[in-house]
């Protein structure tokens, strides 16, 4: 396949931008909120996947499955928002308790440039616990399957001629999202912008993951 229609591969996957579908989700949790008397919504089930970690192994669906879990979409090189999300997750970590059988998962945007020793040397840098928190890559169709199909999260790669440097490859969600154990999508959270307090957003995802984690 040609670097053009490569191109237009991942912008098809991932060209739904993150302003649209947070209205949408936004719209939809209102709705469904209001029919299950204010309990988190429920956006649709989790499509499976298989993806490799920053060990190399393969995580599919049915690893997670019985589990809640947290996931968020980054990339090892971002200039942006990407540090300000993994310590925001790596604060989650820290913040669960260790009887939690809580998951964390980051998707690359990156595939080509971030393989499993890329984000094994970027989890190590914010001592990320591997038995907790998976750093997933995979082809460009398997992550935009996961990320975009599946858990709402978007990514579009910048032109070269829009880049305001050679890091600035990527323009993607900052939300992190939560799973629940019959791997359903339940919760949307905004991380990042001026009027976002972390502290009151990490006490909301973690109000939600005990929820979760106390239903049948």
């Amino acid at each position: 396949m040609s670097e053009p229609a490569r191109r237009l591969q991942w912008m098809i996957w991932f060209g739904v931008g993150t302003t649209v579908v947070l209205l949408l989700l936004s719209l939809s949790s209102l709705s469904m909120q209001r029919r299950a008397g204010g309990d988190l919504p429920d956006y649709g089930p989790i499509a499976d996947f298989t993806l490799t970690n920053q060990a190399g192994q393969q995580v599919t669906l049915n690893d997670l499955r019985g589990k809640v879990w947290v996931a968020d979409i980054i990339f090892t090189r971002c200039a942006g928002p990407c540090v300000k999300m993994t310590r925001q997750m790596k604060e989650l970590q820290d913040a669960l308790a260790s009887s939690s059988a809580v998951h964390l998962v980051s998707l690359t945007t990156d595939p080509t440039f971030d393989t499993p020793a890329v984000l094994h040397q970027y989890s190590q840098r914010f001592t990320a616990d591997s038995s907790r928190w998976s750093f997933l890559t995979g082809t460009p169709s398997q992550i935009a399957s996961l990320a975009a199909g599946s858990l709402k999260l978007t990514a579009l790669e910048k032109a070269p001629k829009d880049r305001e440097t050679p890091e600035d490859l990527f323009i993607h969600s900052t939300i992190f999202v939560l799973v629940d154990r019959h791997s359903r999508l339940r919760g949307v959270f905004e991380t990042t912008g001026d009027d976002i307090d972390p502290a009151a957003i990490k006490a909301k995802i973690l109000g939600a993951v005990h929820t979760l984690e106390k239903e049948l």
